[in-house]
Formats: C-alpha cells, structure tokens, sequence
C-alpha cells in the first residue's frame, strides 16, 4: 500500500470515529464509541455499529472484515463481548473493560485498517 494510499484510509477511518463518537446515537451510544476509541489499537481500525453493539473492520468497505469482538449492552451496568465466531469470550461491568477483551482477542496482524472490502484483503 503506498503512502497516499494509507493516508486515504487513515482520513476515512478518523472521519468514521468523529462520526460514532460526537454525532451518532442511533446506532450507538456515543460512551461505547468513546471507550472503543480510548483503546489506540482499536482507533487504526475501521468503526462499525449495528443495534446498539460495536465492532471492528480490517477495511473501510462492505462487506467487512470483521476482526476482534463486539460489544452489546447486556443489561444495565453490563456488557458482553462476543469473538468473531459469535463465542463470548467475556462479560464486564465497564465498557473500559470491554474494549480491553476486544484489544486482547485482536490478532497480530489487525490494523491498520485499509481501503477496500473484505474481498480486497
């Protein structure tokens, strides 16, 4: 990948993170977003949402590389977090210790995030 290459992608992600994070409650709750972008591994990947859980893409297209785990609210106060073969790996009472689980579960390889689709990777 070159330079500019990166730099595209490196823009569309920060632009997707602002998104989650400062204007978007429909999708989900910006606290999510923001305790997700608190973890700087989880910042080079590409933000996705759907139904109120959160989870991370390898690429800035559909469909998606989905990489790490999601986090759902799974009653008030918890969170479940979910691997990428649907397994929970863990359930926390802190969103902090959510994106900890997801951080742990990312493979070596994750990020950064780069323009294309899944098919692309």
């Amino acid at each position: 990948m070159t330079s500019d290459e990166s730099s595209a992608a490196a823009g569309l992600v920060a632009a997707e993170w602002r998104f989650y994070t400062e204007e978007t409650q429909d999708l989900v709750d910006p606290a999510m977003a923001r305790a997700a972008y608190a973890q700087p591994r989880l910042r080079e990947l590409f933000p996705r949402a759907s139904h109120g859980v959160m989870f991370f893409s390898r690429c800035t297209g559909l469909p998606a590389a989905r990489v790490g785990g999601q986090v759902y609210t799974s009653a008030p106060g918890q969170y479940r977090v979910r691997g990428p073969e649907g397994r929970t790996i863990g359930e926390t009472d802190s969103l902090e210790a959510a994106f900890e689980l997801v951080v742990r579960s990312l493979p070596d390889d994750s990020g950064p995030a780069v323009i294309g689709t899944a098919k692309d990777l």
